[in-house]
């Protein structure tokens, strides 16, 4: 069998190499060929485009990127048209994702859409296009399932895949990590800023306004392998500030708190069991238009998951050097707030399911 999966971030490519491990183990003779990152390309098959070269965020984003996006989608298309792949994995990505899968289904070709586009919250409209040209929809959220049968579409819900991730993440003894990475004996405060450039740069700016001000912690910041040090060393200047290239789990399973930039990483950190504060800041003219018209409470999985405010959200304007370190004095201690939150933690394991997410989609691909 032949795959063609488009992942668009880095979190579609790190659940995309779980799934395509588990339909190697289904049927060894799988081929793929990918739109990924490092993950993907670590379990074999071909890298098409990597997704740091694809990962436009915010609306004014996407319009300066126009001729690129577009550019990229007529590649897309005619790299499906010679590959003839016996289905189409989509993962997330929607305003891309959609477009192909209208051309693949059109093309005869089965579509699956792995892990939805977050429709609930903006362009509902969505979900007749979802309806018309995707074969099967396997989601990842409890809710999810319940929006899209209300609409008469082919959904499975699987269990979150974040689940497998940290299930196979093998955790290093933590006198060993602290030696390895040269680190104090001093509790740690982690800051995860985020993926793409621009983001890092705006989050981590802020985050590190606070470093001085506790001096009995040691501050580290996850770093992603998709950008260089450099980068990461002209936003920390002089700070005595550590950071660290593929030990985000490791960073927080650690950390006595977290500050992490909006995103799947939110998650993660709830999942671990890491007390945080979300973070984000956007481009002015991106977010007064997504103000507008994302119908949601909330903007982080944890709360959006669990229908409350779980953990804090700093969002633009609020998302500055005084609230942060109001928010962050709440957490790093055994206040209430802590112990709250950590017991809300303990409910989303229970809401998400069990493990195994991964397995039970590739089972549902492979059949179809």
């Amino acid at each position: 069998m032949k795959y063609y999966i488009i992942a668009g971030e880095a979190s579609g490519d790190l659940h995309g190499s779980n799934l395509m491990k588990e339909i190697l183990n289904i049927n060894p003779r799988s081929d793929f060929r990918y739109w990924g990152g490092d993950n993907m390309q670590d379990v074999g098959g071909k890298l098409v485009r990597h997704y740091r070269d694809l990962a436009f965020m915010g609306f004014a984003e996407v319009i300066m990127n126009l001729s690129t996006i577009i550019s990229n989608l007529k590649f897309c298309k005619k790299d499906i048209t010679e590959y003839k792949p016996d289905v189409l994995i989509l993962i997330d990505y929607p305003g891309f994702n959609l477009r192909i899968a209208e051309f693949a289904h059109n093309k005869g070709i089965k579509v699956v859409y792995y892990i939805s586009p977050q429709i609930w919250a903006w362009k509902k409209n969505r979900v007749f296009k979802i309806k018309k040209v995707v074969d099967k929809m396997i989601v990842i959220l409890p809710f999810e399932k319940d929006f899209y049968a209300n609409y008469d579409v082919k959904v499975d819900f699987v269990g979150h895949p974040l689940l497998d991730a940290l299930a196979n993440e093998k955790l290093k003894d933590k006198k060993a990590f602290f030696e390895e990475n040269n680190l104090s004996n001093k509790p740690i405060i982690a800051l995860l800023p985020g993926s793409r450039k621009q983001e890092v740069k705006e989050m981590l700016t802020t985050m590190l306004k606070l470093v001085t001000d506790y001096k009995d912690y040691q501050f580290i910041i996850a770093g992603v392998g998709t950008l260089d040090i450099t980068f990461y060393k002209n936003i920390i200047g002089s700070l005595d500030v550590k950071l660290l290239f593929g030990n985000t789990n490791n960073i927080l399973h650690f950390a006595d708190a977290a500050l992490v930039t909006s995103g799947t990483a939110t998650l993660e950190t709830a999942l671990i069991g890491t007390p945080e504060v979300v973070c984000y800041k956007g481009n002015r003219i991106s977010f007064e238009i997504a103000k507008r018209i994302i119908k949601v409470k909330y903007i982080s999985l944890v709360n959006l998951i669990m229908d409350k405010e779980v953990v804090k959200e700093l969002i633009q304007n609020n998302f500055n050097y005084r609230s942060l370190n109001t928010e962050l004095d709440k957490i790093l201690s055994m206040t209430p707030q802590r112990k709250e939150m950590l017991e809300h933690y303990d409910e989303l394991r229970t809401v998400l399911g069990n493990k195994g997410a991964s397995k039970r989609a590739a089972e549902i691909i492979v059949n179809i």
